[in-house]
């Protein structure tokens, strides 16, 4: 049901260029996926998927290393691009005026018996979205919430009160057994994460 690719390259924002490794998830059957994040090596990504129809390319957030396959990877397998519209600045530092599909929160994209709800979680970026999949007991949160806490919101376009409310109200409200496979990383559980919720507010002040 779940698989993933993880694939190298940079993140470019505020002037700033960072090596990063990202995870690539591919949720579905052995017939079709919906991939989360095309990240830098289209190549790797089509391997992954292994000639199964892609039902959607589902971006979590604009910033480029989460984006800057997508394009290509559309071209390759013929499927959407989805993308919450908030993101938009996001989205035209790297692909300009280029059309994508509008993610909604609460929209629900299937792939192989999988149901992906999306859940607008800004703060790291204002049209983040996690994915979740109670089906499978899982939640894609992108660059919502680590295993050790939330993501980055030190940079423009983010919120560190903002990503917050959204992981206290979207996520840690989910089942305790959830497990977060997210945009960096291991993964972790709702239920791993939720206690240190105070130690964050602490940290982030």
């Amino acid at each position: 049901m779940i698989g993933k690719v993880v694939t190298s390259g940079t993140f470019s924002l505020d002037g700033g260029t960072w090596e990063v490794d990202n995870n690539v998830w591919l949720v579905g059957s052995d017939s079709e996926v919906v991939v989360i994040d095309a990240a830098h090596d289209a190549d790797a990504i089509v391997a992954g998927i292994g000639g199964r129809e892609v039902r959607a390319i589902v971006c979590t957030h604009g910033h480029n290393d989460h984006i800057n396959a997508a394009a290509d990877l559309a071209a390759r397998v013929g499927a959407p691009i989805l993308l919450h519209p908030a993101d938009q600045v996001l989205w035209e530092m790297v692909y300009g005026d280029m059309p994508y599909t509008p993610l909604r929160d609460g929209q629900v994209i299937s792939a192989g018996g999988v149901e992906l709800t999306a859940l607008h979680t800004p703060g790291h970026a204002p049209g983040a979205v996690c994915l979740h999949a109670p089906e499978i007991g899982a939640v894609f949160t992108g660059d919502t919430l680590f295993k050790g806490g939330p993501g980055a919101t030190g940079r423009s376009f983010s919120s560190f009160e903002t990503i917050i409310d959204s992981i206290r109200g979207r996520l840690l409200t989910l089942p305790e057994g959830t497990a977060v496979h997210t945009g960096h990383g291991d993964s972790t559980a709702i239920g791993a994460e939720a206690p240190h919720l105070e130690e964050w507010l602490l940290r982030g002040h």
